[in-house]
């Protein structure tokens, strides 16, 4: 009897286990397709696009140092001084935490800012939160790569 009890709790921590890391993946998978439509946002930016992935407490912070919030962020990517004509993320990873995930990526672009085109390679952390069963950007901070 204590063995079969013994089984029995084994296959249940198990069980729970799977069902953890199953729904850790699939939470995952629709982080990692929000980040999609954050690079294609990116690309060709609109106000309702921009503003249905981040929150309205956005804090975007570039790797000059310049920090912008979720306003001056969507301006700047429609007027054309923030301007990005492709987009790569590169080595990307995905860590959730509870209703938070950070997305670590390299980001490999050709920008044409202002008017003026350059090729930037530069590193990404991005902050995630589930708000209302929907993951929105609450924070961005790019730097700048090793040599």
């Amino acid at each position: 009897m204590k063995k079969s009890l013994f089984v029995f709790a084994l296959f249940l921590i198990s069980f729970s286990n799977w069902a953890q890391n199953a729904s850790i993946a699939k939470e995952e998978k629709v982080v990692a397709d929000r980040v999609e439509a954050l690079r294609k946002a990116l690309i060709d930016p609109t106000v309702e696009g921009l503003k249905s992935l981040t929150s309205k407490d956005l804090s975007y912070g570039h790797s000059s140092g310049v920090l912008q919030d979720q306003k001056v962020f969507i301006e700047k990517l429609l007027n054309g001084e923030s301007d990005f004509v492709t987009i790569e993320f590169q080595n990307q990873s995905i860590q959730i935490t509870g209703d938070v995930a950070i997305v670590r990526h390299n980001l490999a672009a050709h920008t044409k800012d202002s008017g003026v085109e350059k090729d930037i390679k530069i590193g990404n952390v991005l902050v995630w939160q589930k708000q209302k069963n929907k993951w929105l950007l609450i924070a961005r901070q790019a730097f700048k790569l090793p040599q």
